[in-house]
C-alpha cells in the first residue's frame, strides 16, 4: 500500500474516533451485565460458537421509551438478526492479534501448480463499539503483513476496515456503512489466519446484492476493494415497513503477476440501488417485494452494462435460533455486444431475461451453528470477465468439541459465466469455476489465548475455451490447485469498557 493510502486511512480512523468521543450524550452504564463486556466483542480471527452468558436485550442508553433491539429486521434490508442470546448493550474497545505459519503447495497461485513454500502472517485487530441515546457506532480494523517465501512475492500488506454507523428514531433507522480491504488475493475465501472480509465484515454488506466480493482468485496481485452504502428502514405500521438502500463499490488491481504470463485483470465500479416493501404475516414470518438496480463499468476497457431485478422474498425467523430467507424473480440484463466485422468496429444493444435469486439458512443448535447460502446474480467477473452470471453455494459449520476444543468447517463453490460473448480484456475464456474446502480446530490456552490448526484446498478452473488460442501441440494449463496447512495463535484480551 502506498504512503498516501496509509496516510488517508489513518486520517479516516482518527476522524471517526474523534467524532465518537466528541459526542456529549453518552449515558451511564447499566447496573446489570457488568461482567458481560467480553460477550459483545466480535473476535475477527477466531470462532464464536460458545454461547455467551448475558442479560435480556434492553433499550440503548438514554432512551427511556426506546423500542428494544429489533429481533426481526425487514428481510428487504441489509441487516440480519443475531443468532444466540443478546448481551447487554455496552460501549467497549477491544484489541487482538494473530500470528500464523502456513505451508502452501502453490504459493504463487499459478495455473499448473508450483512448489511448496511457507507463508508467515502477523495481524492486529481493534474493535470499537460506542453507544449513545440514538446512535450506535461500530468500527472494526484488522491489518498486518504476510511474508510469502517465494521469488517475486515477499512481503504483502493485509488491510481491512469496516464502519457501521446507525442512527435510530421511534419508527426507523438510518445506517451508513463502509467495507474497505487491501489484499493480495480474492476475498471469497482465504487460508485461516489471514484476512477474509467475507467472514469478518459485520456491516451486512457482504450478504447483500451490492457486490464487494471476488468469487475467484489467481496470482498474488494487490487489489483494493471498497463498498460504501446507506440504507433506511421505516415502519409504516406494526406489520409493514419500507426499506431503501444505495451503494457504490470499486475494485482496483495494482499491476499484474509475472507468473501468470501476462493475464490481465479488469478493475470495476458498481452502483447499486435497492428498495423493498415488507409485510409481517406472523411473529415468525415475513414477505417482501424487492426491486434492485445495478450498473457496472470496467477499466481500462470502458465497457458497461446494467441490470434490473424484481424479487419476491419470504423469511422465517425464530429469535436467537433460526433465520431462513428465500428470494427469486426476473432479472433483465442490458449490455452492448461489440466487435469487429470486415475491419469495422461495431456495438449492438443486447437485452437478456433471466432469473436471479438467493437462499440462506442460519441455524443455531444447542452446541453448534450452521449457515447455508445460495446466490444467483450478476457480478463484476472477479477481474477475469467484464461481468459474469454467478451461481454460488457455501456451507459453514462451527461446533465445540469439548470444554477447550472447537471445530469448524467451510465449503464453497462458484460458477461464473461471461456475459459478453467476446473478451474485452480480462481472461479469454467463457466460464470459470472456483471451489474450496477447509476445516480446522481451536484450542483454548487460557482466558486470552487460543491455538489453532487448519487445512484448506482451493481450485480454480477455466473451461476449454481458455486454451483455444494455444497453437496445436502447445501446452496449456487452465487449472490452479492449492493445499494449505496452517498453525497459529490468537490473542484476544478482555474488552475495555468505555463509559
Amino acid at each position: 500500500m502506498s504512503k498516501r493510502q496509509n496516510i488517508s486511512m489513518m486520517a479516516m480512523v482518527a476522524l471517526l474516533l474523534g467524532t465518537a468521543w466528541a459526542q456529549d450524550s453518552s449515558a451511564p452504564p447499566p447496573q446489570n451485565g457488568q461482567n458481560n463486556t467480553q460477550n459483545n466483542a466480535q473476535d475477527n480471527t477466531q470462532d464464536n460458537t460458545q454461547p455467551p452468558t448475558s442479560t435480556p436485550p434492553s433499550p440503548a442508553y438514554g432512551q427511556p421509551n426506546a423500542v428494544p433491539i429489533s429481533e426481526n429486521p425487514p428481510i428487504s434490508g441489509l441487516d440480519q438478526p443475531a443468532l444466540g442470546p443478546h448481551a447487554a448493550p455496552l460501549s467497549y474497545l477491544q484489541p487482538g492479534a494473530t500470528i500464523s505459519e502456513s505451508a502452501d503447495s502453490n504459493v504463487a497461485d499459478t495455473l499448473g501448480g508450483g512448489s511448496v513454500r511457507s507463508v508467515s502472517r502477523a495481524l492486529g485487530t481493534l474493535a470499537l463499539r460506542r453507544l449513545w441515546s440514538n446512535y450506535d457506532l461500530a468500527l472494526d480494523y484488522a491489518g498486518g503483513v504476510g511474508y510469502y517465501n517465494a521469488p517475486g512475492i515477499g512481503f504483502k500488506a493485509l488491510q481491512e476496515f469496516d464502519v457501521d454507523q446507525k442512527i435510530s428514531w421511534k419508527r426507523g433507522q438510518l445506517s451508513l456503512r463502509d467495507d474497505f480491504s487491501y489484499l493480495p488475493e480474492g476475498n471469497f475465501t482465504s487460508a485461516y489466519g489471514s484476512l477474509n472480509p467475507q467472514q469478518t465484515a459485520q456491516s451486512g454488506l457482504t450478504q447483500s446484492l451490492f457486490g464487494g466480493s471476488l468469487f475467484g482468485s489467481l496470482g498474488q496481485v494487490p487489489r483494493l476493494m471498497n463498498l460504501a452504502a446507506a440504507d433506511i428502514s421505516e415502519s409504516l405500521s406494526p406489520k409493514s415497513a419500507l426499506t431503501v438502500a444505495a451503494g457504490y463499490g470499486v475494485v482496483h488491481f495494482y499491476g499484474s503477476d509475472p507468473e501468470l504470463q501476462g493475464v490481465p485483470f479488469l478493475g470495476s465500479s458498481q452502483t447499486s440501488v435497492q428498495g423493498g416493501y415488507d409485510r409481517v404475516l406472523t411473529p415468525h414470518d415475513q414477505v417482501a417485494l424487492i426491486y434492485g438496480y445495478e450498473g457496472f463499468r470496467f477499466s481500462p476497457t470502458g465497457t458497461a452494462f446494467h441490470t434490473n431485478v424484481i424479487q419476491l422474498a419470504y423469511g422465517h425467523r425464530i429469535s436467537g435460533r433460526m433465520d431462513f430467507l428465500v428470494a427469486a424473480g426476473p432479472q433483465i440484463v442490458q449490455l452492448s455486444v461489440c466487435g469487429f466485422q470486415l475491419g469495422v468496429y461495431f456495438c449492438n444493444a443486447d437485452t437478456r431475461l433471466g432469473v436471479a435469486g438467493r437462499a440462506q439458512l442460519r441455524y443455531r443448535f444447542p452446541k453448534a451453528s450452521l449457515e447455508l447460502t445460495y446466490l444467483r446474480t450478476t457480478t463484476n467477473g472477479s477481474g477475469f470477465f467484464a461481468g459474469a452470471q454467478t451461481d454460488l453455494a457455501r456451507a459453514q459449520v462451527n461446533r465445540p468439541l469439548n470444554r477447550v476444543w472447537t471445530g469448524f468447517a467451510d465449503l464453497g463453490y462458484s460458477r461464473n459465466s461471461r456475459l459478453e460473448p467476446n473478451p474485452f480484456g480480462g481472461v479469454n475464456a467463457n466460464t470459470y469455476t472456483y471451489g474450496f474446502a477447509g476445516l480446522g480446530v481451536h484450542r483454548m490456552l487460557g482466558r486470552n489465548f487460543n491455538a489453532f490448526a487448519s487445512y484448506q484446498f482451493n481450485e480454480l478452473s477455466f473451461d476449454q475455451s481458455f486454451c483455444a488460442s494455444i497453437a496445436a501441440g502447445g501446452s496449456c494449463s487452465r487449472i490452479s490447485q492449492r493445499h494449505i496447512g496452517t498453525i497459529g495463535l490468537d490473542w484476544t484480551p478482555r474488552p475495555v469498557r468505555i463509559d
